[in-house]
């Protein structure tokens, strides 16, 4: 299994996941690989490919020299042949998140042979000096729960619209136990359960744990 398919980021040293350890991106392909290596000018760039494509621009942006990660979630698709549901891993919101500069962003969006695959998801919270919904650009910090949670590849952690989320409270929360460990968000009821929804700013979909215990939650105190 690559580490685009949601490898482990555990760090065997240590109890529960390392503080941010990527995985390293490795083609399917190829087996080329890229290692994740903190940089200033660079920033986790949301890119919305087109359905059925992630994985090959993923490899294609890998080939290139840049680090991405593919998140993957499973679902429950219903085959048009028999009626019978399927349950497949397929790539959250269809995104492809990407470690890169502005001007690479730009590069692999606008001229590229991945180009007619690919586009921004555009940042529909906040408006440019231009008017314009500037791309997503998401923090280290921010998508170090994203991968905790997708590189687990547990087939209760779902992806979930955050409008339709039934919010026990407004309180932020974190997992102090289990596989989840470390992953803080908000409590919901989903599936008659209730579970922590990772929410990332700019993003319309969230992913969910799967069942947490209550005595496994503690709540984060934040200076508002």
């Amino acid at each position: 299994m690559n580490a685009l398919d949601n490898a482990s980021i555990k760090d065997e040293n240590s109890k529960g996941f390392a503080s941010f350890v990527f995985p390293e991106a490795k083609s399917s392909k190829t087996g080329v690989s890229v290692r994740y290596a903190p940089c200033e000018e660079r920033g986790w760039y949301v890119l919305r490919i087109k359905y059925g494509k992630a994985q090959a621009v993923a490899d294609a942006i890998i080939e290139d020299g840049t680090y991405v990660y593919l998140a993957k979630v499973w679902k429950d698709i219903r085959n048009k042949e028999t009626g019978k549901k399927q349950r497949k891993l397929l790539p959250f919101m269809n995104l492809l998140f990407a470690y890169v500069t502005e001007q690479e962003a730009e590069k692999y969006v606008r001229n590229s042979r991945e180009s007619r695959y690919t586009t921004y998801y555009y940042n529909h919270f906040d408006t440019g000096v231009n008017g314009y919904n500037p791309p997503l650009v998401i923090s280290s910090r921010d998508m170090e729960p994203l991968v905790k949670a997708t590189a687990l590849l547990d087939e209760h952690v779902m992806e979930v619209d955050l409008k339709t989320c039934h919010f026990v409270s407004d309180e932020l929360v974190r997992v102090t136990f289990g596989p989840f460990e470390g992953i803080t968000g908000r409590v919901a009821r989903i599936a008659r359960q209730k579970r922590v929804v990772i929410y990332i700013k700019g993003l319309q979909s969230g992913l969910t744990t799967a069942y947490i215990p209550s005595h496994f939650l503690e709540k984060v105190e934040t200076n508002d």
